[in-house]
């Protein structure tokens, strides 16, 4: 079914569906380094390298597949796109769950990684069903949803991984499996026929997806800064767990309660500040302030001595969620309707090609300063260097920002004195 723009319920029932699949996510964070340990029979250190390896893997696939996605609905709409991405989500977690090898794993992350569309998709929704100004609070929506996932996914798989380090993968396989069946039946679509355009190959890859952003100069330019900031981000989705295991002897149960930890700060953060900070500093300072907090929260991980205190830095940490609602209400005032869904595919690749990279940085700056021979021990030397980068990111979205407004000034003032 198609809905209307104006429909409020679009945002409600997307806000479900991506709590769901959150909450099957968040099942397994908590368990993956020791089903890696379980096949490897190496330690976490060790395992932390597979870890990398794995999202390598997704990011690739993701990397070469996200244009194609991305242009696909906006062919077909959001609401076919997004069904096929969560089924094939819950057949990864089943072939994950069940893998008696290490290639078993590196075959789901590689079928994950082709289909992931939830949230790019998603993101097309919000700007699909709402006007400029209030797209960036729509926005934060997304992220209290990603957080309130986070709150019960992995305290649950922290519990559940109690029982073995495969049960949260089941458990995540039927939940996405029911996410699939509460969305063919009320999940609408939001963009209409009219509004739809023809496929072309030649934007449905990388390559063509990231030539369509280099045709504006200020949008690449923020292209460049959001992969410098998603060097950094990554820190914590490719090495967060293996640090925390590693430097203060968590259990599982103790990484799931800290992770709920995490989607408890997100949720309040995004689902209630994102809108006010906005509105109140606009969307440029509230970027910047985020990409500060996620500096401090992770200069704080790398430095800490006891476990406690990393929940300051998590709270702080949280700041974070304006940075993507910011730079999304920037970016989509340079796109039209009907290539939203190209511009998500376009900032998914961007996201994705540093995901390649990523991994392969953190984890293994992660893996040489933790080892018992290292130079000198460090646990927190990736935290370190992600904090930094964050810095980076927020000094060049200001000179890429500040160059924009004085261009537009000198613009705005040129027929003016010509007038005189």
């Amino acid at each position: 079914m198609t809905l209307s723009a104006s429909s409020p319920h679009a945002v409600t029932f997307l806000m479900v569906t991506l709590f769901l699949d959150t909450l099957g996510f968040g099942l397994i964070i908590p368990v993956l380094p020791g089903l890696i340990t379980e096949l490897t029979g190496g330690p976490v250190s060790a395992a932390a390298g597979w870890g990398g390896a794995l999202m390598f893997v997704y990011a690739t696939m993701q990397f070469f597949f996200s244009p194609l996605i991305g242009n696909l609905s906006d062919r077909f709409g959001r609401r076919p796109v997004l069904l096929v991405s969560l089924a094939t989500l819950a057949v990864d977690y089943l072939i994950m769950g069940l893998a008696p090898t290490l290639l078993w794993l590196f075959l789901g992350r590689m079928l994950s990684g082709a289909s992931a569309a939830t949230f790019a998709t998603a993101n097309a929704y919000i700007a699909d069903v709402t006007e400029e100004s209030r797209r960036a609070r729509q926005y934060g929506k997304i992220g209290a949803a990603w957080g309130l996932g986070f709150v019960v996914g992995p305290a649950l798989g922290g519990l559940l991984g109690e029982f073995g380090p495969r049960v949260p993968f089941f458990a995540a396989a039927g939940l996405a499996a029911c996410n699939v069946c509460y969305g063919f039946f009320v999940l609408p679509e939001t963009l209409p026929h009219g509004r739809r355009r023809a496929f072309d190959a030649r934007r449905a890859n990388p390559i063509g997806a990231l030539a369509a952003v280099r045709r504006e100069p200020m949008v690449a330019a923020l292209f460049v800064g959001l992969a410098v900031y998603f060097l950094a981000h990554d820190v914590n989705p490719t090495t967060w767990t293996y640090f925390v295991i590693h430097r203060f002897e968590w259990s599982p149960s103790e990484v799931g309660l800290a992770l709920a930890v995490v989607g408890v700060s997100t949720a309040l953060v995004s689902g209630t500040l994102v809108g006010p900070i906005v509105a109140r500093i606009g969307e440029a300072r509230a970027m910047y302030l985020g990409l500060g907090a996620c500096a401090f929260s992770y200069y704080g991980h790398s430095l800490v001595p006891k476990g406690w205190m990393l929940f300051p830095c998590i709270a702080v940490g949280a700041f974070v969620g304006l940075v993507m609602p910011s730079l999304r209400g920037i970016l989509s005032r340079r796109f039209p309707p009907d290539a939203r869904g190209e511009m998500e595919g376009a900032i998914a690749s961007t996201i994705s090609l540093v995901a390649i990279v990523s991994p392969l940085i953190l984890t293994q700056t992660f893996r040489y300063f933790s080892a018992t021979d290292a130079p000198l021990y460090f646990p927190g030397a990736s935290f370190f260097l992600a904090g930094t980068l964050a810095l980076v990111a927020m000094g060049w979205f200001a000179l890429v920002l500040n160059r924009a407004s004085d261009t537009a000034s000198a613009d705005d003032a040129g027929p003016q004195r010509s007038a005189v």
